[in-house]
């Protein structure tokens, strides 16, 4: 009988919409070429762990970047699709570029404060600049973190937190009757909520995390 138990957790590959700063929430993009190459360093890094069960969401990235980690592992031979555990939905911005909605936000077409904290999911460099300049080093830093403000139609960090924390409970009581270790196929910011409660991580600190595409995260489930 086993001890403990592991999970072990990783974001899918890079897609065609990561390549091309766009916002992609619940959008089924594609793995690009750089994404397949992420898959197959998280399933270099997996190579030589055991698990039997593996979970993914109902988007391709999930299952595609999952693919490759399975190639290694005969051992799994239960797959489970659960949404719980996709991404932060990003509602009426969901295919537009984060340039445009920059240019919106500086036409006063989206409210800030309910479309400002979509800005963490802009890691352009310039982009970034170019908001500070028209927004203001204050106002950037006021708005581009909300745990509960949501783009309409789409999710804020509080509620993409309540459904994972609904998986973890599920899923700890899973392994534990049924002995087995994990792998989970996800996205960013459900990772981002997932390491927050496994971490007892604050709200300020998961809000500044960047979830790499190649990192595994480890976490250890005791029987007892």
């Amino acid at each position: 009988m086993k001890k403990k138990l592991k999970i072990y957790v990783f974001r899918h590959g890079r897609t065609d919409y990561n390549m091309k700063e766009k916002f992609t929430g619940w959008k089924d993009s594609k793995l690009t070429k750089e994404g397949i190459k992420d898959a197959k360093i998280v399933a270099e890094k997996l190579k030589n762990v055991k698990f039997e069960v593996a979970i993914q969401t109902k988007l391709s990235r999930s299952k595609d970047t999952l693919m490759y980690v399975l190639k290694f592992h005969p051992e799994c031979q239960k797959i489970i699709e659960d949404n719980r555990m996709i991404e932060r939905s990003y509602g009426i911005l969901e295919g537009s570029s984060h340039k445009d909605f920059i240019k919106k936000l500086g036409n006063q077409q989206y409210n800030l404060l309910s479309s400002g904290d979509a800005i963490e999911n802009i890691r352009n460099k310039h982009l970034i600049k170019e908001l500070k300049k028209f927004l203001g080093e204050e106002e950037y830093n006021a708005i581009h973190r909300g745990y509960k403000n949501k783009v309409p139609h789409g999710e804020s960090f509080y509620d993409v937190e309540k459904r994972v924390k609904k998986f973890i409970v599920w899923l700890k009581e899973y392994m534990r009757k049924n002995q087995v270790n994990v792998v989970i196929s996800a996205h960013g910011n459900s990772i981002r909520l997932f390491r927050k409660i496994m971490e007892h991580a604050s709200i300020e600190e998961m809000e500044n995390w960047f979830i790499p595409y190649n990192k595994i995260f480890v976490y250890t489930i005791d029987l007892e």
